[in-house]
């Protein structure tokens, strides 16, 4: 199968390439500006750059100051994986020290230390409006500046400025250990729901692993469903963003293996068939990464950011698959890829050190190989990548129309869904349904409509599909 990877097409970028071909400062309405320099490679500490402006190596060589990082990567910094891409950091620039802390309940914590000010200079953005983005952060440049150098630009702007750049970036597929699906003759990847039941029960029958392991008692990784919705399901790159908010009855089965139906049904299924762990209410996380790697289970619904871990938890690395999500529209399968956690910079830190922070992000994404290093969907357009994924096409689904970028945010509250939006609680309710026969997979269909459908109601949704 021939890989059909669309890195660099970036939907939602593109159209702004036609914008001022050098990297220039940008200042929109009230949001914060770009700091620029006579010249790239100045050595001024006058203030923050725009992205592009920065030569790494030349920008900021006369800076000493101390920066501080927070992130949710508590493993990486327990293992001391970013206590060696900063020593590396200071052999370009000695006089920049970076303190860093890794937040266990990073989710909650960040928020609350959003609002002090004073956190530090670098931290990955938590979940708050992209109105707010400004409140708090310092832009990097103009999305189509950004669209030359990362993919996924406009993922995190307001009013033409991006305010985050992805550490690393997830495709959305199966894990799934090769030598259990062989051992169970299952020989060709399957490509839809029926296929992929058919290719656990055979894992069932002939082998003595887990079929689907739902790591159900985590709680967070119930959600990872939810990334499916969208291109992988529908084929439509419009459907995730702009559609899904107007659509009357989003969950209704097509009849053809496709759309938000087919793809949370396969779930339900492969529950009611007996084809998951004995007791899903005693799941563990930090458990199975070993168990996958040692052939005890054969597939997890997780994003490829899971792929390094699984390879790293056991002594068959070369035993851990990603495949594409088994849904195929019109005979093609797709995979939306989309930015982790994104680095930003405190616009309330001082000048000096709003430039060594972007000195240092910048860093981190071209230089680092962090992104790499994690099995990533690449950020950076120029840093070297080794992702793979063969026989499905990878898209982006494309923004939410301009204004109306907080709706599906809004839906999302008024619904209780939260597709997307930590939105664990109604796919662990699809797995206890299932398990107990308490209710059929149509009548959660229904009882989302409805919710759906009164949220519409309360906000004033046109529905136009």
């Amino acid at each position: 199968m021939s890989a059909m990877l669309a890195a660099t097409a970036v939907a939602g970028c593109s159209s702004s390439s036609s914008k001022n071909e050098e990297s220039t400062a940008a200042t929109k309405g009230a949001d914060a500006t770009v700091a620029s320099t006579e010249g790239k490679g100045s050595d001024s500490t006058n203030g923050p750059m725009s992205y592009g402006d920065i030569v790494l190596g030349e920008t900021g060589k006369d800076i000493k100051t101390t920066i501080k990082f927070i992130h949710h990567k508590t493993d990486r910094e327990a293992d001391g994986t970013i206590a060696k891409f900063i020593e590396e950091f200071n052999k370009v620039y000695p006089d920049i020290k970076v303190e860093t802390e890794g937040i266990t309940d990073y989710a909650e914590d960040s928020l609350l230390r959003l609002n002090g000010k004073d956190w530090g200079e670098v931290m990955f953005i938590p979940s708050i409006d992209k109105a707010n983005l400004s409140d708090y952060f310092e832009p990097w440049g103009t999305v189509s500046e950004m669209d030359k150098y990362i993919n996924f630009a406009d993922n995190q702007s307001k009013n033409d400025l991006c305010y985050g750049i992805g550490y690393m970036a997830n495709a959305q597929g199966v894990l799934y250990n090769k030598k259990v699906f062989a051992d169970a003759g299952v020989t060709s990847i399957p490509k839809t729901p029926d296929e992929f039941l058919a290719a656990l029960k055979a894992v069932k029958e002939k082998t003595s692993a887990i079929p689907l392991y739902t790591n159900f008692a985590a709680g967070w990784t119930m959600g990872a469903w939810d990334a499916y919705l969208g291109s992988v399901a529908s084929g439509d790159t419009k459907w995730m963003n702009q559609k899904f908010v107007h659509t009357k009855e989003p969950f209704k089965d097509n009849g053809d293996g496709t759309g938000p139906y087919a793809l949370y049904k396969m779930l339900y299924d492969a529950v009611q068939q007996g084809l998951i762990e004995d007791d899903y209410t005693t799941t563990d996380w930090e458990s199975c990464k070993g168990r996958i790697n040692k052939g005890e289970i054969a597939t997890m619904v997780l994003g490829s950011w899971a792929i390094i871990q699984m390879k790293e938890a056991g002594p068959n690395p070369d035993d851990i698959g990603y495949m594409p999500f088994p849904i195929t529209v019109n005979g093609k399968q797709y995979a939306t890829a989309g930015p982790d956690y994104q680095y930003a910079v405190n616009k309330f830190s001082s000048d000096e050190k709003k430039l060594a922070a972007q000195i240092f992000v910048k860093w981190m994404v071209e230089e680092s190989g962090w992104c790499d290093a994690e099995g990533g969907y690449p950020v950076s357009k120029t840093a070297k990548t080794s992702f793979a994924f063969d026989g499905v096409e990878v898209v982006v689904d494309e923004p939410a129309l301009a204004g109306e970028e907080d709706l599906l945010n809004q839906m999302n509250a008024e619904s209780d869904l939260n597709f997307n939006a930590s939105g664990n609680i109604k796919i662990q309710d699809i797995i206890t349904n299932a398990f107990n026969g308490t209710k059929t997979f149509d009548d959660i269909m229904k009882d989302w409509t409805k919710k759906w459908n009164d949220a519409q109601d309360e906000l004033g949704i046109e529905v136009l599909y």
